[in-house]
C-alpha cells in the first residue's frame, strides 16, 4: 500500500507539472493580454496617447515580455520557492486572493450544501427510478432530471431569481445580505444570510442531480439483473434487504469514482450561478480574474484544483478496497 501511494504520488507530480505549462501556454495565448486591457481603458480614460516606450515598460513590469517558455521557467522557479507572485490588478499577494477566508467561505458553504442535498436526492431517485424501470415514476423522474441536465445555469439561475426573488418577493435578488441592516442577533443575521442563500444552492443542486442519478440508475439496473440478485430473492429475502444491502452496496464503487471530483468542486465556486446571483465567491472572482487575465492569480486558483483533483483521484483509489474487497491495491 505505501510503495503504492508514493508511486502515484510520483505520477500526480508530473500530470501536475504538464498541466500548469498547457495552462501557462493557453493563458499567454488568449487573444488579449492584462496589458493590452489596461492600455485600452488608458486610452478611454486620458485624453493623451499611450507610447510604445511606456507599453514596453508595462509588458517588462508584469513579466509578459519573454517568450512563453522562458515566462513558464520564471514561473515555476518562483513557485519553487513558494512565490506565486502578485496580482495585476489588486497588486496585493496572490495567495492572499485566492485564499481569501471570505471567498472561499462562501463558494464552500454552497457547494457543500448542494452536494449533501444532491447526494440525499439523486441516490435515492436513482434507486426507485431502477427498481421501478419503465414503470411511470422511472419516466416521471427521468424526465426531470434531464430537464435539470439540459438549462444551463445562467438560464435557470435567471429564471429563478425573477420568479420568486423578483415577481414573489420570497428571496433577495442578489447579494449575500441587505444592504443598511443592522441584525438583532446572531440568529436573525444568519436567518438572513440562509435567505440569500437558498436560491443559489436550489440552482446548483437542481442542476448537479442529474448525472449522478443516471449513473446510480444504471448501475442499480446492472446489478439487480445479476445472479446472485436472484439467489437473494429466490431464498425469499425482503425486496428491501435485497435492494438496500445487497444490491446497493456493489453500485458504490462508480459513486466512490464520482467522489474523485468532489474534492475540487467544493472550492471551486460555481463560477456562473455565483455571477448571477452577485456572490461574492471564489468562482466569480476567478472569472472576473480570467478576463481581465490576470495569470498569476489564474495559475494560482487553477494549480490549487488540479492539486485537489489528482488528489480526489488518490482518495477515491484508495476507497475502492473499503467498498469492495474484491479490489486489491498493488
Amino acid at each position: 500500500m505505501f510503495k503504492y501511494i508514493l508511486k502515484r504520488i510520483g505520477i500526480s507530480l508530473l500530470i501536475l507539472l504538464g498541466v500548469s505549462f498547457i495552462l501557462y501556454v493557453l493563458l499567454r495565448c488568449m487573444p488579449t493580454d492584462f496589458v493590452e486591457l489596461k492600455v485600452l481603458n488608458l486610452t478611454q480614460t486620458s485624453n493623451t496617447g499611450v507610447t510604445d516606450e511606456l507599453i514596453a515598460k508595462m509588458y517588462e513590469t508584469y513579466g509578459l515580455d519573454g517568450n512563453i517558455v522562458e515566462g513558464y521557467f520564471n514561473w515555476l522557479t518562483n513557485v519553487a520557492h513558494f512565490d506565486f507572485g502578485t496580482s495585476f490588478i489588486s497588486q496585493r499577494p496572490v495567495l492572499d486572493e485566492v485564499f481569501n477566508a471570505d471567498r472561499l467561505g462562501t463558494s464552500f458553504f454552497v457547494a457543500a450544501i448542494a452536494t449533501v442535498f444532491e447526494f440525499l436526492i439523486a441516490i435515492p431517485l436513482g434507486i426507485t427510478a431502477a427498481t421501478h424501470q419503465y414503470s411511470v415514476r422511472d419516466y416521471v423522474v427521468t424526465v426531470f432530471v434531464l430537464i435539470g441536465i439540459s438549462l444551463p445555469s445562467f438560464f435557470f439561475g435567471q429564471m429563478l431569481k425573477d420568479i420568486f426573488a423578483n415577481k414573489l418577493g420570497w428571496f433577495p435578488v442578489s447579494g449575500m445580505k441587505d444592504a443598511g441592516i443592522t441584525y438583532a442577533n446572531a440568529g436573525e443575521a444568519l436567518l438572513d444570510y440562509l435567505r440569500h442563500m437558498f436560491l443559489p444552492i436550489l440552482t446548483v443542486v437542481v442542476l448537479s442531480i442529474g448525472g449522478r442519478m443516471r449513473m446510480t440508475r444504471t448501475n442499480m439496473l446492472e446489478v439487480l439483473n445479476s445472479d446472485y440478485i436472484r439467489t437473494a430473492r429466490a431464498k425469499g429475502l425482503k425486496e428491501g434487504k435485497v435492494i438496500y444491502k445487497h444490491a446497493f452496496r456493489n453500485t458504490m464503487i462508480p459513486v466512490v469514482t464520482g467522489l474523485a471530483g468532489l474534492i475540487p468542486s467544493l472550492f471551486s465556486g460555481a463560477m456562473i450561478t455565483e455571477s448571477v446571483f452577485d456572490l461574492t465567491g471564489i468562482g466569480s472572482y476567478a472569472l472576473n480574474a480570467m478576463q481581465q487575465g490576470d495569470i498569476p492569480v489564474i495559475m494560482t486558483y487553477n494549480m490549487f484544483l488540479a492539486f485537489l483533483s489528482v488528489t480526489g483521484v488518490l482518495l477515491a483509489d484508495l476507497m475502492y478496497g473499503i467498498v469492495d474487497p474484491r479490489v486489491k491495491l498493488a
